[in-house]
């Protein structure tokens, strides 16, 4: 986004007059001129005042690398590698491309307030409109086989909703196996995709992390969705601030995972579980029955007849009986 630093100028919502903001950007009127024009077409509204300026009509929410980590405890701060992107294809696919060409101990973290190939779960696309929400991925790594993986999806959808309502958010709920709702609207997803293949013991693994901030609209969304402002308008949501704590409960989570296992996360994943107890049926219908929580492995489990089916995370999907 060429227009950042003049969007950097107008975020506080004064006039400025095209003179006054070719001189602190370093350019001629013209080129503010061009500039208000681009950041126009990036969806940020823009209002031209005859004779004394430009006036940004909307609140604009910048991503800033700095601010991210100085909201990072110190020890965090100093353990990844954080990159901040204008635009991007998708954020897990950056950080498969650094890890390729970086072979350092720093966690790779990505963010981007665009992308233009956004992923969801079973390749579905992820709406990523400019400025409004956070896209955001992490290159983690664990010691063990493929099976020490089990839960870690899940657990990755806890730590993100503790960490949005130590930011403010309540009553956030899981979906299993990967979706954060409030009430019964989307409003955050985790994709989690290995990378390579298990070598000498080391799993690689990239997780993905969609969560709606302050999006309003939702052309071409085909099920219920929400965001932070959306759901919670009276509250004043800061991505910069909302992707530290994400990071840093991540992070953490991941730590204790890699240490004792899915196990250790269980009763609090249950408590946010959105299907326990409800009538449930599988994708595609072969199951029907009462949502029973999950396993010590993830499994989800529904009840049929007395006896508990195991869903495994990755097969299908769930959805509640209509």
């Amino acid at each position: 986004m060429k227009s950042r630093a003049l969007l950097g100028l107008l975020s506080d919502g004064q006039i400025h007059s095209g003179e006054s903001l070719a001189a602190r950007l370093g350019v001629s009127r013209t080129a503010v001129w061009k500039q208000i024009k681009r950041a126009e077409d990036e969806g940020f509204s823009i209002e031209t005042i005859r004779g004394k300026g430009y006036r940004l009509k909307t609140p604009v929410d910048l991503l800033d690398a700095t601010e991210i980590l100085g909201h990072l405890p110190p020890d965090i701060r100093s353990s990844v590698s954080l990159k901040v992107f204008d635009e991007l294809d998708s954020t897990n696919a950056e950080i498969i491309r650094q890890r390729g060409s970086d072979n350092g101990a720093a966690v790779p973290v990505c963010l981007a307030d665009h992308q233009t190939a956004g992923r969801g779960r079973r390749g579905r696309q992820w709406q990523s409109p400019r400025g409004e929400n956070l896209y955001l991925s992490l290159g983690l790594t664990f010691r063990g086989g493929f099976s020490m993986l089990d839960g870690l999806s899940l657990v990755l959808g806890l730590a993100v909703a503790e960490a949005l309502e130590k930011e403010g958010a309540k009553d956030i709920g899981l979906k299993w196996p990967n979706d954060l709702f409030l009430a019964d609207a989307k409003l955050a997803g985790i994709l989690v995709e290995l990378q390579g293949e298990l070598e000498e013991g080391v799993v690689q693994v990239v997780a993905g992390i969609g969560v709606n901030v302050h999006m309003t609209r939702g052309e071409g969304v085909g099920q219920a969705w929400t965001s932070l402002a959306r759901a919670m308008p009276d509250n004043e949501w800061a991505r910069n601030r909302l992707a530290s704590s994400i990071i840093a409960g991540v992070l953490g989570a991941a730590d204790v995972f890699a240490d004792k296992g899915f196990v250790e996360f269980r009763e609090q994943w249950q408590a946010r579980d959105i299907f326990r107890d409800r009538s449930l049926k599988t994708a595609a219908g072969e199951l029907r029955g009462k949502g029973g929580g999950v396993d010590e492995q993830g499994n989800y489990l529904i009840e049929v007849d007395g006896y508990q089916e195991k869903v495994r995370a990755g097969e299908i999907s769930l959805r509640a009986n209509s």
